[in-house]
C-alpha cells in the first residue's frame, strides 16, 4: 500500500459545521479568502457541508459519539487521540480536562504513544510560556486530553527556547501572547509564516501536531468580533501551509472535537457536526471511512503505518 510519508494535523477546539445565519456564525460574516477558495468558494453549512475537489476532501463527521448531552473537550480530545468511545466509557461527556479514570487509555493508547511504538516520530508543536510549567507543578492542576497524551509518551512539552528557535509555535499563532507572558524578546510572526513554519516542521517528524484553543474560547464568548478575528488567524496559517507544503507527501488534516464558534447564539458547546479536512495526496483515502471523531486517530495510523 502506498502510505502517506508524513502528516500535518491541526486541531481546533471548538469548531462546528454551524446553520445558514450570518448573525451567529463568523464563518459566514468573517473574512477567510483562503478557506473559502480552498472548499470551492462557499462556506460550508449544515444545509450543504460535503465538498470532494482536486486534492481536498471536506466532510461533516459526528462529534457526539451516541452519548446524550452536549459534547465536551475531555472526553472529545480523548476519542480523537485514541479511537476510543471516551464518552461512552464513562457514561457522558466531560470537559475539559481529562476524566481521572481516562488516563491510563490515554496513555496507553494515544496516536503518540502508537506512532512511536512503531519507530515514527510525532511533534507536539505547540509551545508553553514558564507559568504553564509552574501550573504542571501546582495541586490545583489538572491535565487536558492532549498534555496527558504527550507526556505519557515521556516526551517533553516545548517552552519558550523552542519558540525562540522557531522549533514550536505559540498558541495564538502569532506570538502577541508572550509578550505581556513576560517574554518581550519573543518577536510576532504574522500567521502565514507560522504556517509555514509548520510545515518546516514536518521536515524532521512524520506527524505534527498543532492545536489552535482559541476558537473554542471565542465561541464561548459569543464576541462576533473575536470570533472574527480568530478566524481571520486560522485563514492566515491555511494560506502559510497551503502556500508551502508539498501535497504529494504531506497530508494536512484539521478537525475538532466538538462544536461551539459556529454559533454563537450560545454560550455552551453545540451538538453539530465537526469537520474534517483532508489535503493531500492521499486526501479521499484517508476521509472514506471517517463518519466520526473516533475514526480519525486510527485512520491516522493507517496512513503513517
Amino acid at each position: 500500500m502506498d502510505h502517506t510519508k508524513r502528516i500535518l494535523f491541526l486541531f481546533l477546539d471548538g469548531v462546528g459545521i454551524g446553520k445558514i445565519n450570518q448573525h451567529d456564525n463568523p464563518f459566514l460574516t468573517g473574512n477567510m479568502p483562503v478557506y473559502q477558495s480552498l472548499l470551492g468558494g462557499e462556506m460550508p453549512t449544515l444545509h450543504d457541508a460535503y465538498r470532494n475537489r482536486a486534492g481536498m476532501t471536506y466532510k461533516p463527521i459526528n462529534a457526539t459519539l451516541g452519548v446524550p448531552g452536549l459534547p465536551q473537550s475531555g472526553t472529545g480530545q480523548a476519542a480523537l487521540l485514541t479511537g476510543v468511545n471516551a464518552a461512552k466509557v464513562i457514561g457522558r461527556h466531560f470537559g475539559p480536562h481529562l476524566y481521572s479514570t481516562l488516563k491510563t487509555i490515554v496513555s496507553e493508547q494515544n496516536i503518540f504513544s502508537v506512532l512511536q511504538t512503531n519507530n515514527k516520530k510525532a511533534l507536539y508543536a505547540n509551545a508553553f510560556p514558564r507559568q504553564f510549567f509552574d501550573y504542571l507543578q501546582s495541586p490545583r492542576y489538572r491535565t487536558t486530553a492532549i498534555v496527558h497524551a504527550w507526556l505519557s509518551t515521556g516526551n517533553k512539552l516545548n517552552d519558550h527556547n523552542s519558540l525562540r528557535a522557531s522549533r514550536s509555535l505559540s498558541a495564538d499563532i502569532t506570538n502577541e501572547r508572550w509578550h505581556k507572558l513576560g517574554y518581550p524578546d519573543i518577536s510576532t510572526i504574522t500567521p502565514q509564516e507560522a504556517g509555514m513554519r509548520l510545515v518546516d516542521l514536518t521536515g524532521n517528524y512524520d506527524f505534527v501536531f498543532f492545536e489552535y484553543y482559541l476558537t473554542d474560547h471565542a465561541g464561548h464568548s459569543r464576541s462576533i468580533d473575536e470570533a472574527i478575528e480568530t478566524l481571520r488567524k486560522l485563514d492566515g496559517l491555511i494560506e502559510g501551509i497551503l502556500n508551502k507544503i508539498d501535497s504529494e507527501s504531506v497530508l494536512f488534516l484539521m478537525t475538532s472535537d466538538h462544536g461551539n464558534i459556529e454559533d454563537l447564539s450560545t454560550k455552551s458547546h453545540t451538538r453539530n457536526p465537526v469537520p474534517v479536512l483532508a489535503v493531500g495526496k492521499h486526501h479521499e483515502r484517508f476521509a472514506k471511512n471517517i463518519t466520526k471523531i473516533t475514526d480519525v486517530a486510527p485512520a491516522i495510523i493507517n496512513m503513517l503505518i
